[in-house]
């Protein structure tokens, strides 16, 4: 039966705000937790540092925690669309944490762990998004000495799913973690390295020091590992991986995977030479370089990238994406042209009158005469001409263009973000029912109608959904009742039911719920799939009270019933040898054929040492043994000098044992 600690962190309150959802990862010097912030209602991550427990004295953890609280100072006011935010920071329990944006998606070690490696446009998009975050802390003064695919977050494509990498959002995270703990641990001596040997640095390594450069190598190492599936070095110590960055240049990836293109051998070999002189002067200049290698990538190989083949692989290739110019029908909204023109607005022409035709033709034709045959008449119908001609243009173009102009786009802003800016372009805002989403915090706005980008009257209306954030609920609490009351009660909760492994046990009748997966209380999503255990009763066999007995005995009884006594543990104790002093399962536990007994058997009472009587008087001798427990016998003269004892003096024997004394 194996034992496991339990977190007692989830469900708790940190600083009467974060309450404690889950546990996301557990590292060498952090916990990750997902939490809800109760003051803001939204979901974060908490890194609670523990590796200050190993740093007593007077730098740690007090001297770490006024180190953190610095770097925390620092790292807030990194803000940057690649780099994870940090929101708040504080104590718990005598350990500082920090609280993070919460970012949905999986770590680069998990995706390489997933594909083994990347087609070099994918590992080039990454590289980009890593090197735009490491940058902005290098112009921030800010070094992170710690680059490696665990502190790569990627988090979901906007456009792809997953899989679609080169769309995927990139966030660097832990940025000034590792100087913090370091600072907190090496006590001034310089002795302590608080980095990934797979991805150190050889100054690092070397003098332990560290600046921009040093970022730039692990980058390197990291674009190496996407390229080839594996890091550059291995061995059975770290400290032999660690001095395998200074005495050996980092191969080319092609030399692992053929057919790579020498533009990605030159970006690993330039980022990761061992004089930090020779690489480029920080990760702005890195970058800079990435991106000259994608565009010549992209043009060398007429618009798709390869990805290299190696034995056992067919060889896979990813198109580059191509962009067309936009057809005249392919405009979006705001950029259309009217189809029609701008239509004109005149007065409905009278019907004919056939009847009286002539006349009207005669009248018509004195009322040009009487226009047209003075200048001036002439001059005064083409200024009036003129002026209606304009007016008519300003009316069709007010109508049909002037009136209108763009919708903006507000999805995806905070609910005060989208009033001011709809104040600020004098529209009038309502509000639709709002609804549930994944993606978009609480309060911000999920939809619009009309659409950024359409036409709208100025000063018009729009329609703002605002959501409600992702739709969570306490899981139902359905242990204890019967599968179909269970099921009934989870499908009203819109969740998927699952039937699992049923079990036996000793309280709850057959077909009734014993467990759940997840448990009751914790999170769920609608639709998502609920696991739900049965009983299968109490198990057929008793497990029978072996405390007290011998082990032989209890090992015979065990036997017979069909069980498995494990490896018994000894301990001491004033019972006899081998009697029993614990037993798991308990007595009257039920518990199927074949099951594992765990018993603690006493080794017996502890041993003592025989003292030295030889050459004192045989009374005197005997007194001594008697009054340490012995049973002393003494032989030939009682009332002699004792010559010899049985066991001898300083002889490990149990308490209460016999000794024998020779008299003479």
């Amino acid at each position: 039966m194996d034992t496991q600690v339990a977190d007692t962190l989830p469900g708790s309150l940190i600083d009467g705000r974060y309450r404690i959802r889950g546990r996301v990862a557990r590292g060498g010097m952090a916990t990750v937790y997902t939490a809800t912030d109760e003051r803001l209602e939204r979901t974060v991550a908490i890194k609670i540092i523990h590796s200050t427990q190993r740093a007593p004295g007077p730098a740690g953890p007090d001297g770490f925690v006024d180190r953190f609280t610095d770097e925390a100072k620092t790292i807030a006011r990194l803000t940057h669309p690649n780099v994870v935010a940090v929101y708040d920071q504080g104590t718990h329990a005598g350990m500082p944490y920090l609280v993070m944006e919460y970012v949905r998606g999986r770590t680069l070690r998990e995706v390489l762990t997933e594909r083994r490696r990347l087609n070099p446009d994918e590992a080039l998009a990454l590289t980009e998004q890593m090197l735009a975050a490491i940058a902005a802390a290098h112009r921030a003064g800010l070094v992170h000495r710690d680059i490696k695919p665990e502190n790569v977050l990627v988090a979901e494509a906007p456009s792809g799913g997953p899989a679609n990498l080169v769309d995927s959002v990139v966030k660097v995270t832990d940025f000034g973690l590792a100087r913090a703990v370091e600072a907190s641990t090496d006590h001034g001596s310089g002795n302590q390295l608080m980095a990934t040997v797979a991805y150190v640095a050889p100054e690092l390594v070397t003098e332990g020091r560290a600046d921009a450069r040093t970022d730039v190598y692990s980058t390197g190492i990291v674009l190496f590992e996407m390229l080839t599936g594996r890091v550059p070095y291995d061995g059975d110590r770290p400290i032999d991986i660690a001095w395998q960055h200074v005495d050996r240049d980092v191969p080319a990836p092609s030399t692992l995977v053929p057919g790579l293109p020498p533009v990605l051998d030159n970006l690993v070999t330039r980022a990761t030479r061992r004089d930090p002189a020779g690489r480029p002067a920080d990760a702005g200049t890195l970058l800079a370089e990435v991106q000259v290698a994608r565009e010549d990538l992209s043009g060398s190989h007429s618009h798709t990238a390869m990805l290299p083949s190696v034995p056992g692989e067919p060889v896979v290739s990813e198109p580059t994406m191509v962009v067309a110019a936009v057809r005249p029908h392919e405009r979006p909204a705001w950029a259309r042209l009217p189809d029609g023109g701008v239509p004109t607005r005149g007065r409905r022409r009278a019907a004919p009158d056939h009847s009286t035709g002539q006349d009207l033709g005669s009248r018509l034709a004195a009322l040009r005469t009487r226009l047209l045959g003075d200048s001036n008449n002439r001059f005064g119908v083409a200024a009036v001409v003129v002026v209606l001609g304009v007016v008519a243009a300003l009316g069709g173009w007010w109508y049909g263009v002037g009136r209108y102009t763009v919708t903006p786009e507000l999805v995806n802003l905070s609910k005060a973000e989208a009033e001011a800016t709809a104040t600020q372009g004098g529209f009038t805002l309502r509000y639709a029912d709002p609804r549930y989403d994944e993606q978009v915090p609480r309060d911000d706005v999920v939809a619009q109608d009309p659409v950024s980008s359409a036409r709208i009257v100025k000063g018009g209306v729009i329609t703002l959904t605002l959501s409600l954030g992702p739709e969570r609920f306490p899981m139902p609490d359905v242990v204890g009742k019967e599968f179909e009351l269970a099921e009934a009660d989870l499908v009203s909760a819109q969740l998927e039911v699952v039937k699992g492994t049923a079990r036996y046990d000793d309280s709850l009748p057959e077909g009734v719920v014993v467990a759940t997966k997840p448990e009751a209380g914790k999170e769920v999503t609608p639709g998502q799939k609920i696991t739900v255990i049965l009983s299968k009763g109490r198990a057929p066999i008793t497990v029978p009270n072996l405390v007290g007995k011998n082990l032989n005995e209890a090992r015979t009884q065990i036997a017979q019933l069909g069980l498995v006594l494990a490896e018994p543990t000894y301990k001491q104790s004033d019972k006899p040898r081998d009697e029993v002093l614990g037993q798991s399962p308990a007595d009257g536990s039920g518990v199927e054929k074949g099951a594992q007994i765990r018993l603690e058997v006493s080794e017996g009472p502890p041993l003592v040492t025989v003292p030295r009587v030889v050459d004192l008087p045989c009374q005197q001798a005997k007194q001594a043994l008697e009054s340490q427990g012995f049973q002393v016998t003494l032989q030939f003269n009682p009332n002699a000098i004792a010559r010899f004892q049985n066991p001898p003096e300083n002889t490990q024997v149990p308490p209460g044992s016999q000794v024998t004394v020779g008299c003479f």
